[in-house]
C-alpha cells in the first residue's frame, strides 16, 4: 500500500495552537478521530489566519475554498492529551495557497499528524479561482511563510 508522505516546511511555520483532546474527539477505536482531526486542523487554520489579519471569508477581498486536503498519521492521540498544532504556510503559488498542519504531542513534541491542504480564492459572483491578492502573499511573508 502507498502511504501518504507528507514533508513539513519548518522554515514557514506562521502560527503554533493548543489545544486539548477532549472525550467527545475520540471515536470506537479509543483515539482521536478522523473527522474530529479535520474539524481540530480547521481551527488551528482560522487561529493561524487571524494572526496573520486575514478570515478564510475574507483573503484580500475573496473567500477561501479548500480545494484538496492530505493527511498522514504517525501516532494515535487520546484523550486528555494536551497537543500542539504549527500551522506552516509557504509562499502562495499565483492561484493557491498551500497550508501545512503538523499536530504534535504538546510533551515530548510526538507527531500524531502532518497534514497539507489546498485553499483556493474564489471570485463569489464568478464562481471562479483568482489569482491570490498581493495583500495576502504580503501577511504571509511578514510572519515568514516566504
Amino acid at each position: 500500500m502507498e502511504r501518504v508522505r507528507l514533508e513539513f516546511p519548518e522554515a514557514a511555520i506562521v502560527h503554533r495552537h493548543p489545544l486539548t483532546v477532549r472525550v467527545t474527539d475520540m471515536n470506537y477505536g479509543r483515539h482521536l478521530g478522523h473527522d474530529t482531526l479535520v474539524s481540530l486542523l480547521h481551527e488551528a487554520r482560522i487561529q493561524a489566519f487571524a494572526a496573520l489579519g486575514l478570515t478564510e471569508w475574507d483573503m484580500g477581498g475573496y473567500p477561501s475554498v479548500v480545494a484538496d486536503l492530505a493527511i498522514q498519521y504517525q501516532s494515535e492521540a487520546r484523550w486528555p492529551d494536551a497537543l500542539v498544532v504549527e500551522t506552516a504556510i509557504p509562499a502562495p503559488g499565483s492561484k493557491a495557497i498551500s497550508v501545512y498542519h503538523r499536530v504534535r504531542h504538546a510533551e515530548g513534541g510526538r507527531p500524531v499528524a502532518t497534514a497539507r491542504l489546498n485553499v483556493m480564492l474564489v471570485d463569489p459572483a464568478a464562481g471562479r479561482p483568482v489569482s491570490v491578492p498581493e495583500a495576502v502573499t504580503a501577511a504571509i511573508a511578514r510572519a515568514g511563510g516566504a
